[in-house]
């Protein structure tokens, strides 16, 4: 009882105990935004920071992936976690993102999302319901995760 209670008393103070699109974010403006933003499209959430060797493979996946089905309704989010930001400035110039990129850097959002390594991906389908994660990103299974997509595209 004590859980529901506290769980509730966070929610009514705005802080979501679950992975949602329902989080403040930062734009590259330093303006806060929020994730519903994306409401109405398939949402493909990624959690990612400067540090992180797999993302450098990630972010051509997901510029591919945002080419080839923004017409169909996807939005491709990357989210960043590095406190300093000049750190995610200069991997974006080493690694260009051609995709919807947001900042974090109280990490706020990412516990919210439980967060078990990096990157993470989060699928949201357009009714902003989770209905998919991976922890890592691994080239075999690109293709796995492509279909993910698709099939929620198609819903």
């Amino acid at each position: 009882m004590k859980k529901i209670l506290l769980l509730l008393s966070l929610m009514a103070a705005g802080v979501q105990a679950a992975p949602s699109l329902d989080h403040q974010v930062f734009n590259a403006q330093n303006q806060a935004v929020s994730l519903s933003e994306f409401k109405g499209k398939v949402v493909y959430v990624d959690f990612w920071a400067s540090w992180c060797g797999p993302c450098r493979k990630s972010f051509p996946w997901m510029n591919e992936i945002q080419k080839k089905y923004q017409d169909q309704g996807l939005a491709v989010v990357a989210i960043n976690l590095d406190t300093d930001n000049e750190l995610a400035q200069e991997f974006i110039k080493q690694v260009p993102a051609n995709f919807s990129v947001r900042f974090n850097p109280e990490g706020d959002v990412a516990r919210s999302f439980d967060l078990l390594g990096m990157p993470s991906s989060f699928m949201f389908n357009r009714q902003g319901q989770l209905v998919q994660h991976h922890v890592g990103f691994y080239a075999d299974k690109a293709a796995e995760y492509e279909q993910e997509l698709v099939s929620l595209l198609k819903e």
